[in-house]
């Protein structure tokens, strides 16, 4: 009876998903205004984008989340950087070469390249930014990109070279994660470079409204020519689903990400809209807290996996795109393995959840942030593991205030996190990004990402022998280990992987959203 009553949950979550999804349909038939907002755009070429999720910081030494990462990659460049498909391509250094120890990693700067302010881009900005990220005191999170760098050595004004203490596999992916800052905006301190951007990308920073808009302009002495025609670019935070798509079909927003999956069917034949349809590295889960009771017996975790049903998440929360996630990462993420993936079980959940004492169930929180799909997929977890006599309640957050309830306790004890509906990408490219700072124990927060607080030593040194060599067939062996490893201890119920979907204006070309789930514009053309 519980179960039909579960499916029953489901199916009525189903069809409440799709009623609502139109609730902002009454803004659709504006017709007039979406043509005379097209028109004008078109002729000042101004573009907004719509997103589901408020920036949190425009430092690009101190940025973790993909939103913040991505406005930040709007005004900043790095010494290489990434293309549509996550492979490296030179940036402001116009090539490298990496020692034969794999060591030393040389670059040829970039010449006659200055920073929005018009200070110049040279070796000594970059030994500037070195030097701000390495300092123990401003305690920034780029650091770890740079943790195995031992030296920067300044060659002459356009070469220098990274000294490293011991090889490290991912380390030229690393770089791409480390924009460069304007030496005089560093001078003026963290809090004038936390919200006053000076980079040397094609767009520079107008205004940010915390919790509100981002505004960017063309940078028209960038250094790589004329990349864009658009003059200025807005990034407006809109959590709710239904207004983002109903800033599409009026024409206020040209480019909405991530687009609700249940609105895509609306725009099959519009003349003005396309989908775009693109892999993901976009891995969701829940992370459960293995420091805290209950959650620190595997049979517990076990049991939570095995009571959701996959299958049904990915019909009513992601209305069928994605994949099921069967690995620690996607299967788009460098050395993939898949796994045997929790079969929906209920009365295997019962009898888990029985051995280890628990057979009455318990009461147990999550916590994510306001977006719609947020909310909706935690709705669809507490649903799930009722059905095992485990009471869920449900703790919503603005986006920064969870990034602080997560990330600021110094010791496991002190977190009171006990799940966490969250996804991952790895945006630095590599199989390192989706396993370090996620999973090693040196990792737990402040210092990464670990918010499971998962702790086994040997995935921990799994991971640092896999960094350690430059063999390939010797890091897909460690990495397939690593995996199996960490699927079977469940420190997160694992959910899909994602494909990701974003709505365009069809006068809108060259904006695109990158594996990890990052938008890029800089080069984008409005017709």
């Amino acid at each position: 009876m519980k179960k039909f009553l579960g499916f029953l949950f489901v199916l009525m979550l189903a069809l409440f998903s799709v009623a609502c999804s139109g609730d902002n349909d009454s803004n659709a038939g504006n017709e007039e205004g979406k043509s005379a907002k097209s028109s004008e755009e078109a002729g000042d070429k101004e573009i907004t984008i719509a997103i589901d999720q408020n920036f949190i910081t425009l430092d690009p030494h101190n940025a973790g989340d993909t939103v913040s990462i991505f406005g930040i990659r709007s005004m900043y460049e790095g010494l290489v950087s990434f293309d549509e498909n996550m492979e490296i391509v030179p940036a402001l250094a116009e090539s490298y070469e990496i020692s034969d120890d794999a060591l030393t990693y040389t670059f040829k700067l970039r010449e006659d390249v200055t920073f929005h302010d018009g200070e110049p881009f040279n070796a000594e900005a970059v030994k500037v930014n070195f030097d701000r990220i390495m300092d123990d005191a401003n305690n920034l999170s780029a650091k770890r990109s740079l943790q195995f760098v031992d030296s920067l050595e300044v060659i002459n004004d356009n070469e220098v070279a990274f000294k490293l203490n011991e090889p490290f596999s991912a380390m030229i992916n690393k770089f791409a994660m480390v924009p460069m800052i304007s030496p005089k905006a560093i001078e003026e301190g963290t809090k004038y470079v936390e919200g006053n951007p000076v980079g040397t990308g094609t767009f520079k920073f107008v205004e940010w409204k915390q919790g509100t808009i981002l505004e960017v302009e063309k940078n028209e002495d960038y250094w790589g020519g004329d990349q864009t025609n658009v003059a200025k670019v807005i990034f407006s935070p809109v959590p709710e689903n239904g207004s983002r798509v109903a800033m599409l079909k009026t024409g206020e927003a040209d480019f909405v990400y991530p687009m609700p999956q249940q609105n895509v069917k609306e725009f099959e034949n519009s003349d003005d809209v396309t989908i775009d349809e693109s892999p993901s590295t976009i891995a969701r889960y829940v992370s459960i807290n293995t420091f805290k009771d209950p959650y620190s017996d595997l049979k517990v975790r076990q049991a939570m996996n095995h009571a959701v049903d996959k299958e049904a998440y990915l019909q009513v929360v992601k209305d069928g795109f994605g994949h099921v996630l069967d690995s620690t990462m996607s299967s788009e993420t460098q050395y993939y393995s898949k796994q045997e993936p929790y079969e929906f079980d209920i009365e295997k959940a019962k009898a888990l959840l029985k051995e280890a004492g628990y057979e009455d169930g318990f009461e147990a929180e999550i916590w994510g942030n306001t977006s719609s799909e947020t909310i909706k997929g935690m709705e669809f977890i507490k649903q799930q593991l009722a059905q095992v006599n485990i009471d869920v309640t449900i703790k919503s957050m603005e986006e920064g205030t969870l990034s602080d309830e997560i990330y600021t306790p110094e010791k496991p004890e002190d977190a009171k996190v006990q799940m966490w509906y969250v996804s991952w990408s790895p945006s630095s490219g590599d199989a390192d990004g989706a396993t370090r700072g996620l999973f090693s124990s040196e990792y737990f927060p402040p210092n990464g990402a670990n918010t499971a607080y998962f702790d086994n030593d040997q995935v921990t040194n799994w991971i640092k022998e896999a960094n350690a060599t430059a063999d390939t067939k010797k890091q897909e062996e460690i990495y397939t280990d690593l995996q199996r490893t960490v699927y079977s201890e469940a420190p997160w119920i694992f959910l899909a992987t994602d494909i990701n979907l974003a709505g365009r204006s069809n006068n809108l070309e060259g904006v695109y959203v990158a594996p990890d789930g990052s938008v890029n514009i800089s080069k984008a053309q409005v017709k």
